[in-house]
Parts: structure tokens; C-alpha cells; sequence
């Protein structure tokens, strides 16, 4: 799908941009660090108590992809980040320019603590639901900021974060530009009423596992949420809020007015190829009506930040309203 750059996008990069000049500092480094970070620190509040971090750090790793999401979003380069998943080393949707030299520092859940103490950083986000186990080693290597959980709170941890990247100025501004862009495509959905009255399901197929039917304790579940989108009945039943899994005959419990669908993995493995196109597929509402729309799983499910969230918004606009 064509993605284009809407007004608030552009305005956002650019509070970002002129924000993250404003910051740039010649002091010295920060203890136990010789990089040139800022000399100054604070502290910020995390699931695994209070931390005290540098004042402007300048050498950071990221142990998730909405860690990752968020540092870019933030105008920050880490130096290190964790892999995203089997098939692609970082978050595809993210400028790739901006990636180039960050060194992979592991998998996700299971961080190369040799390879982060070689880049010396002076700061280490991530998450304790992920990490938890490795949290003393990290900590001993530098200043290490845990949100508790991810997905479905991703808005509470970008702020955390950002707090911590001390760029709290910037993420107010990052997201004023996503509730704006928010408010524009739920008009051009027609507006909420339109929008509520929309069935929208999320079906992803797991390399490795079952098939899932998200439901609204998650990230895409809260991002359908803002733009006051429906969902099908079935997601009432997810477990905690967040899937139903089905096999691949029960796939017809994914029908909705409009199904986004995705693989994690290799689309054959995943029983995505053999799903698609057979006989509960081509019987489903959506189908029938031409709606439903294959999708990038790094940006949908695995993104879990706000410049994958303008870019979702930018596809559901294209695909529902244009």
C-alpha cells in the first residue's frame, strides 16, 4: 500500500527535529560513562522502583521494538537494540538510514549482555514483563529503565521512556499529532457513529503456534479503540482481553465488515497460504466485499509505537475511506 505523508506526520517530525536540536549538550559524560552525555541526572519512576538516569544520555539500548519505535519516534539512535524477530533484523517500517549502524544486541527476551557492556551505554529501556531475569547484569552495566508490561499500554510507557530519553517535550508534541490524526480519520470514516457501526477483525497467523484473533487489550486493539472502530462479537471471549486462538478450520470465526490479516513468520509455516483462498476464506463477509486487506506484521502487531501507529492510521483511512 501507498503510504502518504499527512499534515500531522509532517508536523511532527518537525516539533521533533527542532526539539531534539534544542538538546544537543558539549558536557562531560555522566558517571560511569566517558561519551559526553550530560553531566546532570534524575530520576524516573519504573516498574522496578526509582532509577536515576543521565540528564541527556546519548548512548542507548533498546531491548524491544516499542522501545525502538519510541527512541526513533523521539529523534534518539539507539546503539544498540534487541532482534525483532526471526526473519528481519530491525522494525522494517522505521527509515532504514537510521538503523544502519545500530548493533544487534540480542533476541528479544533474551538480550547478548556481553555485546551491551561493549557499547558502553549510558542508558537501557525496556520492559520487566521481557526482562525481568536479567534486570541486576543490565543495571550494573548502566542506568536500566523497566515499564512493567507491553502492548496494550503502550501510551503510559512511550512517556515513561521518553522521560527518560529526557525528551518529555517532544513526546507531548508526538502525541498531540497522533489525537489530531485520529480525529481526522475517524471523519473520514464518517465519523464515529460510522466508524462504531464498522466490524473490524485483526487475524494473525503464528509461525510455530495457533492462529489468533486479537481482541482489544493489545496494541492494534487500542489503536481500533481511538478511531471508535467495532469489533466482532468473538473478541469478547479473548482471553485476558487480548486473543482467541483458533486452528486454521476455525478461521471462519475471523468474519467481520473488514479483516486485516498478517503473518508472524514465514506465511507458509504460518498457515497463512493454505487459509487464504480456501473455502471457509472465500465464504467470509469481508471477502466476499473485497475487504479484507493483507498486512505488514512488523508495523500492525510488532511496531507497538506511535510512528507505526501514523502509518496504520494512514492504511485504515486508505483502505476504509478512500
Amino acid at each position: 500500500m501507498n503510504r502518504r505523508i499527512t499534515a500531522s506526520a509532517l508536523a511532527l517530525a518537525c516539533a521533533v527535529t527542532l526539539a531534539a536540536c534544542g538538546d544537543d549538550s558539549d558536557s562531560a559524560g555522566s558517571e560511569g560513562s566517558d561519551d559526553g552525555s550530560g553531566g546532570g541526572s534524575r530520576t524516573v519512576e519504573t516498574a522496578m522502583g526509582p532509577v536515576e538516569v543521565p540528564e541527556d544520555p546519548e548512548r542507548v539500548v533498546v531491548l524491544d521494538t516499542a522501545e525502538l519505535d519510541t527512541a526513533i519516534t523521539l529523534g534518539v539512535v539507539p546503539v544498540g537494540a534487541v532482534q525483532a524477530d526471526a526473519t528481519r533484523e530491525f522494525l522494517d517500517y522505521l527509515p532504514q538510514d537510521q538503523l544502519s549502524d545500530v548493533r544487534n544486541v540480542g533476541n528479544i527476551a533474551a538480550p547478548n549482555l556481553e555485546a551491551i557492556h561493549e557499547l558502553d551505554p549510558d542508558l537501557i529501556i525496556g520492559s520487566k514483563v521481557r526482562d525481568e531475569q536479567s534486570y541486576d547484569e543490565l543495571s550494573a552495566i548502566a542506568p536500566t529503565v523497566f515499564s512493567e508490561t507491553v502492548g496494550a499500554p503502550w501510551k503510559e510507557n512511550f512517556l515513561m521512556h521518553a522521560e527518560a530519553l529526557g525528551r518529555s517535550a517532544e513526546a507531548e508534541e508526538v502525541v498531540a499529532a497522533y489525537e489530531t490524526r485520529v480525529a481526522e480519520v475517524t471523519e473520514a470514516l464518517g465519523g464515529p457513529e460510522a466508524a462504531a457501526a464498522t466490524e473490524v477483525s485483526m487475524l494473525r497467523f503464528i509461525d510455530g503456534g495457533n492462529t489468533r484473533l486479537y481482541g482489544r487489550e493489545n496494541y492494534i486493539g487500542t489503536v481500533l479503540a481511538d478511531l471508535g472502530l467495532g469489533r466482532p462479537a468473538v473478541v469478547d471471549d479473548a482471553t485476558d482481553g487480548f486473543a482467541v486462538e483458533v486452528s486454521p478450520e476455525q478461521v471462519d470465526q475471523a468474519d467481520g465488515d473488514v479483516i486485516y490479516y498478517s503473518s508472524y513468520g514465514d506465511p507458509d509455516a504460518s498457515g497463512e497460504d493454505a487459509a487464504v483462498g480456501g473455502p471457509l476464506w472465500e465464504d467470509l463477509t469481508a471477502v466476499r466485499e473485497n475487504r479484507a486487506f493483507p498486512v505488514n506484521d512488523q508495523l500492525w502487531f510488532l511496531g507497538i509505537g506511535y510512528t507505526a501507529a501514523e502509518q496504520i492510521l494512514d492504511e485504515i483511512e486508505e483502505t476504509l475511506a478512500g
